[in-house]
């Protein structure tokens, strides 16, 4: 366990991301990029606790995969998770900016428009989530990140995680519990709270069906939402070119209670619809699956 977490804080260091920020600022964007394929080549040989969990995502995602197609599979996406890093670099530096396509804001805006309730928006790690934070300011709420604190010092100042940008407030929680009631509060008080969905991190989950195996998804975002009559977004977003991000926030969940007796399995429903969502988002943009964790190990 500890030779794991050892393992992870040394995947970025302030020297590394020192390197990528003047790459950018020096050469630009493509040569930053261009470096990454000499950096992740490196990790790809070395880093065998991110190449086994990418490679069980491959492995499920491609089945028809040979060793050397799950190999160049994990490489892809070590790639890709690191143009993503540049570019969230490249915009809280004030370096530039990206276009970006959004789906699903009219009806989310008709929404909040028509109540006055807070809502909870469920992310992944997936994409950019990032780059949604962007978006969120755009619909003039406070919003709450549920997030651990980042035990790597160097990513957190790289990504410029911080809790005073803005609208955009930081609940910290070594554990989904801990942050509950201050969740719970926020929504209440008509606000915005976000939350990631596809790991809990040692809070409870449920059994639920992704790329044709059982996984465990964590339920308390959905239990929040129901107990506080809210909706919940699935907010995903994709690099979809050099220069532009796609945002989806089609997906709008309505969790609650038919009845006391099948809560569990009312809640399970919605994770499954979660699911569905994640799967759908894996078949279009399968190199941007940067969970790097085996949800489907015993663990």
């Amino acid at each position: 366990m500890n030779r794991s977490k050892d393992t992870e804080r040394k995947r970025g260091n302030k020297f590394g991301f020192w390197f990528f920020q003047a790459a950018v600022r020096i050469f630009g964007l493509s040569a930053a990029y261009g470096f990454l394929y000499f950096v992740c080549l490196y990790y790809l040989l070395v880093d065998r606790a991110a190449v086994a969990s990418t490679m069980a995502y491959i492995k499920k995602r491609f089945r028809t995969y040979n060793i050397l197609q799950r190999i160049l599979g994990v490489y892809r996406i070590f790639i890709n998770q690191g143009k993503i890093l540049i570019d969230r670099y490249y915009m809280i530096s004030g370096m530039g900016t990206f276009d970006h396509e959004l789906h699903g804001y009219e009806q989310l805006n008709q929404m909040m428009s028509t109540s006055d309730k807070g809502f909870i928006i469920l992310t992944a790690h997936v994409g950019s989530w990032q780059v949604t934070m962007n978006f969120l300011k755009q619909l003039n709420k406070t919003v709450y990140l549920l997030m651990r604190p980042e035990d790597n010092a160097a990513i957190r100042d790289f990504l410029g995680i911080r809790s005073d940008q803005n609208n955009i407030r930081i609940i910290l929680s070594h554990n989904f519990l801990s942050g509950v009631i201050e969740a719970v509060q926020a929504l209440k008080q008509g606000n915005i709270v976000s939350i990631m969905g596809d790991r809990g991190y040692g809070s409870k989950s449920v059994e639920v069906s992704f790329l044709g195996e059982t996984v465990k998804l964590p339920y308390g975002a959905f239990k929040i939402a129901a107990a506080v009559q809210c909706p919940l977004i699935v907010l995903l977003s994709a690099k979809i070119s050099a220069t532009k991000y796609s945002i989806d926030a089609s997906h709008i969940l309505h969790p609650d209670y038919n009845s006391r007796a099948n809560k569990d399995a009312e809640i399970k429903e919605y994770v499954q619809k979660f699911a569905y969502i994640l799967e759908e988002y894996a078949d279009r943009y399968p190199f941007q699956w940067f969970v790097f964790h085996d949800i489907w190990g015993k663990d």
